[in-house]
């Protein structure tokens, strides 16, 4: 591991990896409309369950906002595979799915699904940061700044303000996009199709069952899992020996399985996640759906390349925030500082 972190470089033959790919990739609609079936569901019945107990047992609807949190994170993951259509081999359903799974975690579909490709086409490309990613900036960036940069970024990194305003910052943009290179027509459309959707599903609510049914059912489930997809999302990419080069030396194999971790999670936590953990074969292999990625990772030693993170590991690496270019390390603030 420390040659290959030296090297920066996989040295493995496109051929090779896409052949190891490919044998994963693709839909399988018996296990993919299961998972639907034992997501959805539940997901419907936890949150009626809440509702029920507000006046009767307060107590009991809040423990229940974790496990509705992680129903919530893996419909994400449903959304997620539908992005890259490897969920269901019918385009028109799976991107119909996908919006659906999009309105129900706040999130316009198609306009994700753009700016995620375009995540995993640069991710760890020093040249092409800003799409998908946690903001991240070099030691140089850093230095270069004046007092007030260096403080607006502080505080965007901050681990307080990614878990604790990051959900409220997901929750909010994503409902107003300008034009971009990951906003053109379309994606703008499904920005404002999915604010219909959203608001029409929040006026139906609260028509039906009050507004407590949002705010202290809904809200509170969406605001953990927004924080989990943070944090999950961060540990994905933002630890110590991450794969970062510029754009002339950056390779995507390498980037895809040294810049990309293997978090370990217990089979719980791994079931609601959707196996979003094993994100080094995610990233060199988009199309294999969430339910194949273990399998994958376990038939293959080329994975055993993959940075292995722990929950532990994960909390640890939030306080990581510039990217040393001369040791080819993310370091802490406060590394900069002792330098």
């Amino acid at each position: 591991m420390a040659e290959l972190l030296q090297s920066r470089t996989l040295e493995v033959p496109r051929s090779e990896w896409t052949a190891i790919v490919s044998k994963y990739a693709g839909a399988d609609v018996r296990r993919a409309v299961w998972q639907v079936v034992n997501t959805l569901v539940p997901l419907s019945v936890l949150l009626w369950a809440m509702f029920y107990f507000l006046d009767a047992a307060p107590w009991v609807a809040a423990l229940l906002v974790l496990p509705g949190a992680g129903l919530l994170v893996r419909t994400f993951i449903i959304m997620h595979d539908c992005s890259h259509s490897s969920y269901l081999p019918w385009p028109k359903i799976n991107d119909a799915l996908g919006f659906v799974t999009g309105v129900l975690t706040l999130t316009p579909f198609a306009q994700w699904r753009r700016d995620h490709a375009l995540h995993h086409a640069s991710s760890g490309d020093l040249d092409r940061r800003g799409h998908g990613d946690v903001p991240t900036i070099t030691v140089k960036e850093y230095l270069e700044r004046d007092a007030r940069g260096r403080l607006i970024y502080r505080l965007i990194r901050h681990p307080l303000s990614l878990m604790l305003v990051g959900p409220l910052h997901l929750m909010l943009n994503q409902r107003f996009r300008g034009r971009s290179k990951a906003t053109k027509t379309k994606q703008l459309y499904s920005v404002w199709y999915t604010n219909l959707a959203i608001a029409a599903a929040i006026t139906v609510s609260i028509l039906v069952w009050g507004p407590r049914a949002f705010l202290l059912v809904y809200l509170p489930c969406m605001y953990v899992a927004a924080a989990a997809g943070i944090w999950l999302f961060y540990v994905q990419h933002q630890f110590e020996d991450a794969y970062w080069e510029t754009h002339d030396e950056w390779d995507y194999a390498t980037a895809a399985i040294t810049g990309s971790s293997h978090l370990r999670l217990n089979p719980i936590l791994q079931w609601f996640t959707g196996s979003i953990g094993l994100h080094h074969v995610h990233h060199i292999g988009p199309k294999i759906p969430n339910f194949r990625l273990q399998e994958a990772h376990d038939d293959n030693p080329i994975f055993e390349a993959a940075p292995t993170m722990t929950i532990r590991m994960g909390i640890k690496a939030l306080r990581l925030a510039l990217y040393d270019e001369d040791a080819k390390r993310l370091v802490r603030f406060s590394d900069v500082q002792a330098a």
